[in-house]
C-alpha cells in the first residue's frame, strides 16, 4: 500500500522517486515553494540519511536544521535511541513532525526503519517512495542514481540558484554538476579515501593499514604511511580539480563548488577551489525533499 506523505504537493503521485523529467526544467526551488517564508511553512522533520557506512540524522525545525548526528551502523540502538529522544522534542511543537529517511543502503535502511516503527509507532516515510527529491536529471535511459547524490543536489542548487559542482567525499569520491536551470547530468565516482587506503593494505604485501588523516605539510613522503597518504590525499584533490575544469569547460563557465561529507573538511579546508564545506547537505536535501512536498493546499492557508 501506498502511504501518502503528510505534506504532498498536490497532483504529485507518491512514489514517482524523482520530478522535472524533461531535460533542463528547473524544479520549483524548495526555499519557494509558496509565498510564505518557508521556515513558518516547513514541517518539524527527523531527517535520516542511510549511507554505506554510517547513518546521518538531523532534527530539523522551523526550516532550520538544529542538529545533526552520525553513527556507524553498528551503533543502531545509539541511532534509534537519538531519534526517540529528538522526536520527543519536535512532536509537542504545534507544526506535524514526520521522519523522512534517505538511503543508499536499503538493508540498513529497513532495519532501521523496523526498529522505529516499532518503538515510536510511527511512519518512516522514504525518500525515492513516499517523496519525491526535486530536482531534474539529464541521464541515461534506466540510470539508477544514488539518493544521496540526488539529494545533495538538490540542496546546493537550492541554496546558490545557479550552476554547482558538488562533492562528496565519503565511501566513495563523488564529483557531480547541476546546470543553471537546476538539471542533474551526473558526474564521476571514485573509490574514497579509507577504500584507497584499505586497497593498499588488502592488496599489497607489505604496506600498513592506515587511518585517514592529512598528510604532513611536505612536498614529499619520507615514509610508507607519509607517502600512502600523501598519494590519497593529494590524488582525490587532484581528481576533484580536474574533473571540476572539465565540467567548467564543458559548461562555458566556472560554477560554484560545494563540497560535502566525512572527510570534507579534511580534504578541502584550505583548498582555493572549493567555495563551501557543508557537513551536512544531505540532510538538508531531505529537508528540501520533505518542504517541496508540502501540499500546495497548505501554502494557501
Amino acid at each position: 500500500m501506498v502511504r501518502s506523505f503528510p505534506y504532498r504537493i498536490q497532483g504529485t503521485p507518491a512514489g514517482s522517486g524523482r520530478t522535472n523529467e524533461h531535460p533542463g526544467a528547473p524544479p520549483e526551488a524548495c526555499a519557494s515553494a509558496s509565498p510564505y517564508n518557508p521556515r513558518m511553512t516547513c514541517p518539524n522533520l527527523i531527517a535520516i540519511n542511510v549511507g554505506n557506512t554510517r547513518t546521518q540524522i538531523g532534527r530539523c525545525r522551523a526550516g532550520e536544521v538544529e542538529e545533526t548526528a552520525r553513527f556507524t551502523h553498528e551503533a543502531i540502538a545509539d541511532t534509534v535511541q537519538t531519534i526517540q529522544t529528538w522526536w520527543a522534542d519536535i512532536a509537542d511543537d504545534a507544526l506535524s513532525p514526520a521522519i523522512l529517511m534517505g538511503s543508499v543502503n536499503d538493508p540498513e535502511a529497513r532495519r532501521l526503519a523496523s526498529m522505529l516503527q516499532d518503538q515510536l509507532s510511527i511512519d518512516v516515510y522514504r525518500v525515492g517512495v513516499d517523496v519525491p527529491i526535486p530536482i531534474g536529471e539529464q541521464l541515461e535511459p534506466e540510470t539508477l542514481t544514488g539518493q544521496d547524490r540526488l539529494l545533495n543536489a538538490a540542496a546546493a542548487y537550492d541554496v546558490v540558484r545557479q550552476a554547482v559542482i558538488v562533492i562528496d567525499v565519503g565511501t566513495a569520491v563523488t564529483v557531480d554538476f547541476v546546470d543553471g536551470e537546476g538539471t542533474f547530468h551526473g558526474g564521476a565516482i571514485a573509490p574514497g579515501a579509507r577504500m584507497q587506503l584499505h586497497a593498499l593494505h588488502e592488496y599489497t604485501a607489505a604496506l600498513p593499514d592506515l587511518a585517514f588523516a592529512a598528510p604532513d605539510d611536505q612536498a614529499f613522503g619520507r615514509n610508507t604511511a607519509q607517502a600512502m597518504l600523501q598519494g590519497v590525499f593529494h590524488g582525490i584533490r587532484g581528481l576533484v580539480w580536474k574533473l571540476t575544469e572539465r565540467y567548467a569547460e564543458a559548461y562555458g563557465a566556472f560554477p560554484t563548488v560545494i563540497a560535502t561529507g566525512g572527510d570534507a573538511e579534511t580534504l578541502f579546508a584550505t583548498d582555493e577551489l572549493v567555495n563551501h564545506i557543508v557537513p551536512d547537505l544531505t540532510i538538508r536535501g531531505i529537508q528540501c525533499a520533505a518542504r517541496h512536498a508540502m501540499s500546495d493546499l497548505d501554502a494557501s492557508h
